[in-house]
């Protein structure tokens, strides 16, 4: 059963080529690199380099909005790194998250974001955005006509795009129904951050792929994966621990705006809702309150080599292709989390190579 494997991590200019050759050598399929530009550094600069010091790995934000750079810059950018890496770049995307709570906003609007997607989209096929679909800077600047020039663009494109170039897929983070609908309409993956409960990743894919039908495509001409939180290590509770924040961050987007997104059980109902209270983002989520053991082994992959097998093989199984991996975050045990990125390395992922 052959499954891509990546590995999520921050955008640090310092470590990006290292950690990039190290996920190279170790047999990941790619790295995705978060953006969120007042916690870490940018994540273009970082993917650039880690380019630079690789020949096979997969580049990808891990994710980037649709707020804090115009369409155009955010096609440009990761059209350079498909052009530098040699067609190895994957432009994952999302409302927004840390990036846009730290400049004092919650995430963007769902119209503005399949808007923003689709001329996304238009551009790295290399072909032009009428101007009224650039509806993104309205508040900062006049329109060009304003100026009384001789002549000036009538639409927008990056034209220094060739037609040899290879365009870069688009993979849209989703979580609640109107943002995987969205994606399953525009994108070229649909990346689902419901958690590793086989229930609401198979909700996410229905949601998809009824999407699909409605817009009159084929509900199986898109990729789909998931964000996971896996802790692979032989004591259980020590990966319940590694777990951390990282599964706080992640369950917190099913509940973003309060109601709840996919099935949930009773119980878990009142985790989410716990959690959505409790979430502090100025620690980016750091501080976060325990979560009972169930559902930590529900909505996170945690134990030994052979749990994680089973529990991926299920996913993979509902038609699951790809899977960013969420492992220990900063300030868990060091030691501890270099063995469970070690082993997995070693157990697990050898498991998916064919």
């Amino acid at each position: 059963m052959k499954l891509e494997f990546w590995a999520g991590t921050d955008s640090s200019p310092e470590r990006a080529a290292a950690f990039a050759e190290r996920a190279e050598q170790a047999g990941w399929h790619g790295i995705a690199i978060y953006d969120s530009q007042n916690l870490n550094g940018d994540c273009y600069v970082a993917l650039a380099l880690a380019a630079a010091a690789t020949q096979h790995l997969g580049l990808s934000t891990g994710v980037t909005n649709s707020l804090t750079r115009h369409p155009a810059v955010t096609a440009c950018a990761i059209a350079s790194i498909q052009r530098v890496s040699g067609g190895r770049a994957v432009l994952g995307i999302g409302r927004g998250d840390s990036a846009l709570a730290f400049i004092g906003h919650a995430p963007a609007y769902l119209e503005a974001f399949e808007n923003y997607l689709k001329a996304t989209q238009t551009y790295l096929r290399g072909e032009g955005v009428a101007f009224d679909d650039l509806k993104f800077c309205e508040q900062m600047a006049p329109p060009v006509r304003t100026l009384g020039l001789a002549d000036t663009p009538h639409e927008s494109r990056l034209t220094w795009l060739r037609a040899k170039d290879k365009k870069v897929p688009v993979e849209v983070a989703a979580t609640g129904p109107k943002v995987i609908a969205a994606a399953a309409r525009h994108a070229d993956h649909v990346m689902f951050a419901l958690g590793a409960d086989p229930e609401r990743v198979r909700w996410g894919l229905e949601e998809a792929r009824r999407a699909r039908r409605e817009a009159g495509l084929d509900p199986n001409g898109i990729k789909f994966g998931v964000y996971l939180n896996v802790i692979c290590h032989p004591q259980l509770e020590v990966a319940r621990e590694l777990v951390g924040w990282g599964l706080a961050t992640f369950a917190r987007f099913s509940v973003m705006h309060g109601p709840i997104s996919g099935p949930a059980s009773q119980e878990d109902q009142k985790v989410f809702t716990d959690l959505h209270r409790s979430f502090n983002m100025r620690d980016h989520g750091r501080n976060a309150s325990p979560r009972p053991s169930e559902f930590v082994d529900r909505f996170a992959i945690v134990g030994p080599p052979d749990t994680c097998i089973r529990r991926i093989e299920e996913l993979a199984k509902l038609g699951i292709e790809k899977v960013i991996v969420i492992g220990p975050r900063p300030g868990e045990d060091r030691g501890e989390a270099a063995g469970a990125v070690e082993l997995l390395t070693r157990e697990v992922l050898p498991a998916f190579s064919s």
